[in-house]
């Protein structure tokens, strides 16, 4: 018989388990959870840790948009950078955006190169989205998109306007709709940037220092043209289609009602979006700079009663880093500047700080950025406290002051949207499958990852 019934025990104070928040005692077999019990219950094993008074067991929190980068543009993030982030944050699973590395996860051979360059170096783990592009999304040329989703990627990120990248093209109407239904014919899912690259022609070009003016070159009439394409085509092909990155409340009437009709639609938002408002973005603060854009505070409250309800399925990071000169810090120029925010680290302690002075507890942001993105990604195994799941956790100190510190956080580049922000609720030890994660691990312990 073995000494021990586990691997490893831990002892919570408080834990968020799918049932709510109790105390509980969690065995670990094999890198499994293998039992969850309340805190009376005998078990013994090699290794027990416990939650501190002041600490909260999470599951392992999954992020599924960040640009990692890697390979081609690695100075702009990397797969070592950007999970060791990723653990610092309890964010134990990522999944990689198909663009900004060269080449792009459009082929096999891209994905291929993607798993390399990932292989032996993860600190988390890491699945892949493949990408819809002109070139493999017309008519008859739509091989690659199944070969890729038979080698297990999550599914099919496209653009609906120009990506800011050459590599990676967006589709017009008519690409767009012939992508959907191959892809909907052999069960796969699609996720939209959805922005209308017509209304973005039609608004005045965004230069110089004012952020307002920006924020003019991106309205809101661009996502929601753009929305509306994306359930019209839904409904039309039956495909499974999540809107990325939701920054307009105008769009959700048309969200509700599509879901009502049982449009298969689910839809993310970004902790930028949900903490930040346009009236708090400083001059020439690029930084700031994301595309759709940071709106006004109005439309923040109106994001956050969606997500409430339900409306918005998640949040996830949308970390999009470059280097510093491409974010244009000595001019401030928004108009040339890069366009993304570098929150991977930070995104639970921004949104938790939010969340709790609304009035949302922790078992709502495990919903929103551990349970709900795995569900949507197909991830198995993760996103929840529960019998035969893996034993990715995160301890964390809910009331703990945090202040970012850009140049202290684990992302490649010293850039962020939340440097210099006090936030609530500090990361304090993240492990995967039972074992510690990132920096505190020591050799990389992360797998790759493919659809469930």
């Amino acid at each position: 018989m073995p000494e021990h019934d586990f691997d490893t025990v831990i002892r919570a104070h408080r834990a968020v388990l799918p049932d709510g928040e109790r105390p509980a005692v969690i065995g670990v077999r094999d890198g499994r959870i293998a039992a969850v019990a309340d805190p009376g219950a005998a078990m013994t094993a090699a290794r027990t840790l416990e939650t501190a008074a002041d600490e909260v067991l999470l599951p392992g929190l999954v992020d599924s948009h960040v640009h990692v980068n890697e390979p081609g543009r690695t100075e702009w993030e990397g797969f070592a950078t950007a999970t060791r982030a990723a653990a610092a944050g309890g964010v134990t699973t990522i999944v990689d955006m198909p663009l900004n590395s060269i080449p792009p996860t459009t082929t096999a051979a891209g994905l291929a190169a993607k798993r390399a360059a990932a292989s032996g170096r993860i600190a988390v783990d890491v699945g892949f989205w493949g990408g819809a592009v002109p070139e493999n999304s017309g008519p008859g040329a739509h091989a690659e998109l199944r070969a890729l989703h038979d080698q297990g990627v999550h599914g099919f990120k496209c653009f609906l306007s120009p990506s800011g990248v050459a590599e990676f093209g967006h589709l017009g109407p008519g690409r767009f709709r012939a992508a959907a239904a191959a892809i909907s014919g052999f069960g796969g899912l699609l996720i939209v940037h959805a922005e209308d690259p017509s209304v973005l022609d039609a608004a005045p070009a965004a230069a110089g220092r004012d952020y307002a003016a920006f924020l003019a070159s991106r309205p809101d009439a661009a996502e929601h043209a753009a929305i509306r394409l994306v359930i019209e085509t839904a409904r039309a092909t039956g495909v499974r289609a999540h809107i990325l990155h939701l920054s307009s409340a105008t769009a959700l009437p048309l969200i509700a009602r599509a879901k009502a009709d049982g449009v298969a639609l689910t839809v993310e938002t970004c902790p930028h979006y949900l903490t930040i408002a346009a009236e708090e973005v400083p001059a020439g603060a690029t930084q700031f700079k994301c595309c759709p854009p940071i709106r006004g505070a109005a439309n923040r409250d109106l994001l956050w009663r969606a997500l409430a309800d339900g409306l918005v399925d998640c949040v996830v990071s949308d970390h999009s880093p470059s280097t510093p000169d491409l974010k244009n810090l000595d001019t401030g120029d928004f108009g040339t500047a890069w366009g993304g925010v570098s929150g991977l680290q930070v995104g639970f302690s921004a949104v938790w700080t939010e969340a709790a002075a609304r009035g949302h507890g922790l078992s709502d942001v495990v919903r929103w950025m551990a349970r709900r993105p795995a569900e949507i990604a197909g991830i198995a195994g993760k996103g929840a406290i529960a019998a035969g799941n893996d034993a990715d956790f995160a301890f964390v100190a809910p009331d703990a002051a945090v202040r970012v510190d850009a140049a202290r956080l684990r992302h490649r580049n010293p850039v962020s949207a939340y440097d210099g922000r006090e936030l609530r609720g500090a990361v304090r030890r993240t492990l995967l499958r039972g074992e510690p994660a990132g920096a505190a691990a020591g050799t990389p312990r992360g797998r790759l990852l493919a659809r469930r």
